[in-house]
């Protein structure tokens, strides 16, 4: 199968020239987006109909802000740990911490499963050595699973909840592990990157189960199909792509985190902005954190 470039060309919705912009989301009860910038950090919340955005400085990296049942808290991946993260008044309060986390390792990507789990990942800061690993916390219990990676992204669990996609970013593998309530699989090689594709980095799922992954380095998103076929392309703008998410009325419309980093803006204006496209397709919104339940208020 020949894979379909995209009719339509992605264009910046919000000029916020992230240095390493990521883990987009979309916050269906405030028809929202919420999404990071790792290295000038920050959390970022923009509204698309009345085109409002703010930005909530951090004072340490941070790789992703997650949906809880307070639409001004954030389950917030730190440098130094996760946390519950206030952002009107800058309240934190430390939930779970990976052990060991080497000084040099920080939190990446991270997202909530359909259960209302934290799956998340660790990574070496200086993206050289295997110090990394994937998790899961439930709220009251911390599972390592996956193996050891330089970068992970990921992990995202497929809405039906019998799959878990992880990325080993570094050497250019998507893996799938067979998910059985809090039973995760070894993983399998699902997709192995061309190095000219530049590096799989963030992924999102739509509602045809097809994988939608950002090649950093690589000016596109490919649509992949759940054996790991290429479907579609979606050329990009600008260099480094780092992650999207449905949101949008319908869910229907991609929005897209770049990076800045490394980059002249001189021959690379649009780095580091968020985009937008329309597609034929639809996603699903951010899920929220349910841990609570589980014993974290």
């Amino acid at each position: 199968m020949s894979p379909i470039p995209h009719p339509l060309t992605p264009r910046v919705a919000v000029a916020c020239g992230c240095r390493l912009a990521e883990e987009v989301i979309w916050d269906a009860r405030a028809n929202a987006l919420i999404w990071v910038d790792i290295e000038n950090p920050a959390i970022w919340r923009h509204w698309p109909a009345t085109n409002e955005t703010r930005r909530v400085a951090v004072d340490e990296k941070i790789g992703f802000a997650l949906l809880t049942p307070n639409p001004d808290v954030v389950v917030a991946g730190l440098k130094s740990g996760v946390v519950l993260l206030d952002l009107v008044d800058g309240r934190r309060r430390p939930i779970v911490k990976p052990d060991p986390h080497p000084q040099g390792n920080r939190l990446n990507s991270g997202n909530i499963g359909p259960d209302g789990a934290l799956w998340f990942g660790s990574m070496d800061d200086a993206e050289q050595d295997d110090t990394g690993s994937f998790h899961r916390w439930d709220g009251a219990t911390l599972t390592t699973f996956g193996g050891k990676a330089a970068v992970t992204n990921g992990p995202v669990v497929s809405p039906d909840g019998s799959r878990v996609y992880s990325i080993d970013t570094a050497r250019g593998f998507v893996r799938v592990h067979d998910l059985d309530g809090d039973r995760i699989g070894t993983p399998r090689t699902l997709i192995t990157f061309d190095k000219s594709w530049g590096h799989p980095d963030g992924l999102t799922l739509d509602a045809d189960a097809h994988l939608w992954i950002c090649h950093y380095g690589g000016s596109r998103i490919t649509r992949f199909t759940p054996e790991g076929e290429i479907e579609r392309i979606v050329p990009v703008p600008t260099a480094l792509v780092t992650k999207c998410a449905f949101g949008g009325p319908n869910l229907s419309t991609l929005y897209i985190t770049t990076a800045l980093r490394d980059r002249d803006p001189t021959i690379d204006p649009m780095a580091g902005h968020l985009f937008m496209v329309e597609t034929d397709f639809s996603g699903f919104p951010g899920n929220v954190f349910e841990a609570s339940r589980r014993g974290v208020p």
